[in-house]
């Protein structure tokens, strides 16, 4: 399992690595093009903007790995004990229908729907720009099984269940 989770820190990390790279080395030539040449790169413009949208996905979905993402504990941090373990599992609950429905369910409509429609410039099917929700979506379920098989293993070693 510990295999499991280093393979998708490491995918969602190379990912988030290869896409800042390229942002820097674009977001650099923009820059000089648009204020040292003053004529401005039109195809940098729009690469730049669609693998933010990419960055900022896959980079959610790696706070969910980690579980450095936003949350609001106002409730959470008042209960304990079964209250506090019913409010978690709900939120979970919440959280994973929210997923599969909006990232995964609603991500692959969004890409069957825009096919054939390209982007101005790059003339890119605007299915590549979508496919970052099913894709972080996928992340986030598997961050998610994997939070849960781990937790599920310890608590069975606490009770005395055999670690393999």
């Amino acid at each position: 399992m510990k295999k499991l989770e280093k393979a998708l820190d490491v995918a969602m990390s190379t990912i988030m690595a290869t896409v800042m790279l390229v942002l820097i080395i674009f977001g650099t030539w923009q820059i000089f093009t648009r204020w040292i040449l003053n004529n401005p790169s039109t195809f940098t413009e729009e690469l730049l903007r669609y693998l933010l949208i990419w960055a900022g996905m896959i980079g959610a979905a790696y706070c969910f790995f980690h579980d450095k993402h936003v949350k609001l504990t106002l409730l959470t941090s008042r209960l304990h004990g079964v209250p506090l373990m019913v409010v978690s599992v709900i939120d979970e609950i919440i959280v994973i229908v929210f997923v599969v429905y909006v990232y995964i369910y609603g991500g692959m409509q969004m890409m069957s729907a825009n096919m054939t429609q390209l982007t101005a410039v790059l003339r890119l099917p605007m299915s590549l720009i979508y496919g970052c929700l099913p894709v972080s979506g996928v992340f986030v379920i598997l961050s998610k099984l994997l939070r849960y098989l781990s937790m599920y293993k310890e608590k069975k070693v606490e009770r005395g269940g055999s670690e393999a």
